[in-house]
């Protein structure tokens, strides 16, 4: 089990680094700009890459970035394969990952706390 999981974490990475790449250099559709992949999942069998992204907007632009990453997909699919000596090539499932809109939202929650003085910072508790 950890062998696989070490080769697929590997793996990962390496796709993670190329679509990134590829996204940067390869791809002209104005949709995927400034779009940056957070991490990528993949199968234990390394025939599926999950994908996560995020990107600077609300739900109409993650909408836009899908579909902009969804429409490149076979382009990149090409490319990772010319690029990566893999068995099998993965399928591409692009995804928006939460966990950075969740970040911002914890922040804000966090500054709005303290500017209402209802929380303090540790350190300004010994004053």
């Amino acid at each position: 089990m950890a062998k696989s999981f070490s080769r697929s974490r590997a793996a990962g990475e390496s796709v993670r680094e190329v679509v990134a790449r590829i996204l940067l250099e390869e791809i002209a559709d104005p949709r995927v700009d400034l779009v940056t992949i957070t991490g990528v999942d993949m199968s234990p069998d390394l025939r599926h890459a999950n994908i996560y992204v995020t990107t600077h907007g609300g739900e109409e632009r993650y909408r836009e970035v899908i579909a902009g990453l969804d429409s490149a997909k076979g382009r990149i699919r090409t490319l990772l394969g010319q690029t990566l000596v893999m068995r099998y090539v993965p399928e591409l499932h692009f995804r928006i990952d939460p966990s950075v809109d969740d970040a911002l939202r914890i922040g804000e929650a966090i500054r709005a706390e303290r500017e209402s003085g209802r929380v303090r910072d540790a350190d300004e508790e010994g004053d």
